[in-house]
């Protein structure tokens, strides 16, 4: 028979290397300091962009209200988005934070079509052109890429329990954010058309992380 004191010192010797090899793990800051992580690249990359904008268009833009306040809305649904998705990606959260975006989400739509409405009522000269609606969308995917790489890096390092849905507002996040980024660009007034383009680029941009994001963020994959 084998010799139970035998076993119990190799199940002790077993241990004790686990334990030497063991190294420390960093903790992960809180979903409010990666959120500004985050809003920091996005001003970084506004800063990197700024040279090539339109500034002297841009103040007339926000001279506008509901052009100025759906810019706004843009922006913060961007960082309610990041928010949601950081705390999503700690195990234990609540799901619900992923309603934390719908807010402005909301008013970022509706001051939109407040300016289709308003462009509608009163048509302008400078209303969207296709080959400047497919310029707005390239820009908008463009923008959201680098922006989606960045955030679902920053997911990675947690351990999220509902990657698809973590994934999917990290890319709320970053098509919103390139919607703000969008303002100092936009060539025209608001339209119809320009709405469309917005959501689709958005609905995109949000499909793919869902899919593609969730897909790195699934630990168990």
């Amino acid at each position: 028979m084998p010799d139970p004191a035998s076993h119990e010192q190799r199940v002790a010797d077993l241990v004790d290397d686990l334990a030497r090899s063991l190294t420390p793990v960093r903790r992960l800051p809180g979903p409010a300091v990666r959120t500004l992580v985050w809003c920091c690249a996005v001003l970084i990359l506004g800063m990197i962009l700024m040279p090539i904008a339109d500034l002297s268009g841009l103040w007339a833009r926000l001279d506008v209200p509901d052009l100025r306040y759906a810019a706004l809305c843009a922006f913060l649904t961007s960082v309610t988005a990041a928010f949601a998705a950081f705390q999503s990606s700690v195990p234990g959260r609540s799901p619900a934070w992923a309603l934390l975006p719908l807010p402005p989400l909301v008013l970022w739509l509706v001051f939109s079509g407040l300016g289709c409405l308003r462009s509608w009522i009163a048509p302008a000269a400078n209303l969207a052109e296709p080959e400047e609606m497919r310029g707005c969308f390239a820009f908008l995917m463009s923008v959201s890429l680098p922006l989606s790489v960045l955030l679902v890096t920053m997911l990675r390092r947690a351990c999220p329990l509902r990657p698809n849905l973590t994934a999917a507002l990290g890319g709320l996040a970053a098509a919103a954010a390139a919607a703000a980024l969008l303002v100092p660009f936009h060539p025209h007034d608001a339209s119809a058309t320009d709405l469309l383009v917005h959501l689709v680029a958005v609905l995109i941009v949000v499909g793919l992380n869902g899919l593609l994001g969730g897909r790195l963020l699934d630990r168990t994959a």
